[in-house]
């Protein structure tokens, strides 16, 4: 190989490695952001509506995922292919936005460092739900490392100063169906003919999301839209976090895909652990939450788990 070669081979390497690490660096701030903005606008602005607000985020991720496949081009255009297919993706769009929706209710009630730690559970319910459903058994090793994740969260909450048993519930609700979502995709959209790549399936999982979301939004959050209409006009800011926040929302999906495929999914977990981990102390510093000792060695414990079980289920492979 000639010294030029050499050096345009290590100049594609290098660019190779810029993208990644940018791409990186945009999932992981958005996604911190998602979560800073969404308990700023539900506890902090005063705009109570958590479904109303997941409803932006499922009507901002179908509409920029149709941009980003239909005209950037960002990922393949794939369609439906049966009535089948369609249910399918209905089924896993409904259990999505419910996950997003208890996510976004729990943060009225609870601190973000506190949020975070129930979300880390989530290897645990994926476990659980993929032992029920499919009767998929993991290595005991695996099994074992669950036992620091859920001791974690259950120190957790004896040592939160702002614990809510209905922000819990909503939060662990939102934990286990996010889990529920992923078994259920690799099992309803496993065949050749119907697998779909992350970014067309939530380009489609958005509209049921949206319909599903609606109804629920304008009966239970009585005047939402007039509400919302009134806090732009009083103050146009609203407006434009509103548009931020769901804009931010569809860019953590598409980060994550993009990451995952320029990486790997295990260099996303890997990630994810750190960010639970970065998220706490950033919520902390800005919306200055109480925490205590016992808490945060519990969160700590979780965080551990976590790390262990992905360990685990990599030696398995």
């Amino acid at each position: 190989m000639s010294e030029k070669e050499s050096k345009m081979k290590a100049s594609v390497s290098g660019s190779g490695t810029l993208f990644t690490f940018s791409l990186i660096t945009v999932w992981y701030t958005s996604n911190i952001g998602v979560i800073l903005l969404n308990k700023y606008l539900l506890s902090n602005y005063g705009f109570k509506y958590p479904i109303f607000l997941t409803l932006c985020h499922m009507l901002a991720c179908s509409l920029l995922s149709y941009i980003a496949i239909y005209f950037l081009k960002v990922a393949p255009m794939q369609t439906i292919r049966s009535r089948m297919q369609f249910l399918k993706i209905s089924a896993l769009g409904i259990i999505f936005c419910l996950s997003v929706v208890g996510g976004n209710v729990s943060l009225r009630y609870l601190p973000v460092s506190f949020n975070q730690a129930v979300g880390a559970t989530t290897p645990f319910f994926t476990a659980v739900f993929a032992y029920l459903i499919t009767f998929k058994r993991e290595g005991c090793l695996t099994y074992i490392t669950l036992i620091p994740v859920v001791t974690g969260v259950i120190i957790a909450s004896g040592g939160e100063p702002s614990f809510h048993l209905f922000g819990f519930i909503m939060c662990i609700s939102a934990t286990a169906a996010r889990a529920l979502k992923s078994v259920l995709q690799g099992i309803l959209l496993s065949s050749e003919g119907e697998k779909l790549n992350s970014m067309n399936l939530l380009m489609y999982m958005g509209p049921v999301a949206v319909m599903f979301l609606l109804p629920i939004a304008l009966f239970t959050e009585k005047d939402v839209v007039g509400i919302t209409v009134s806090l732009a006009r009083q103050d146009v800011k609203f407006l434009w976090y509103l548009i931020f926040n769901s804009s931010l929302a569809y860019l953590v999906n598409l980060t994550n895909f993009l990451v995952t495929k320029h990486t790997s999914a295990l260099t996303l977990q890997v990630l994810g652990n750190a960010k639970g981990a970065v998220a706490v102390v950033v919520s902390i510093l800005i919306f200055r939450n109480p925490v205590s000792v016992t808490g945060m060695l519990g969160y700590s414990l979780t965080v551990i788990g976590v790390i262990l079980y992905n360990e685990a289920k990599k030696r398995n492979k």
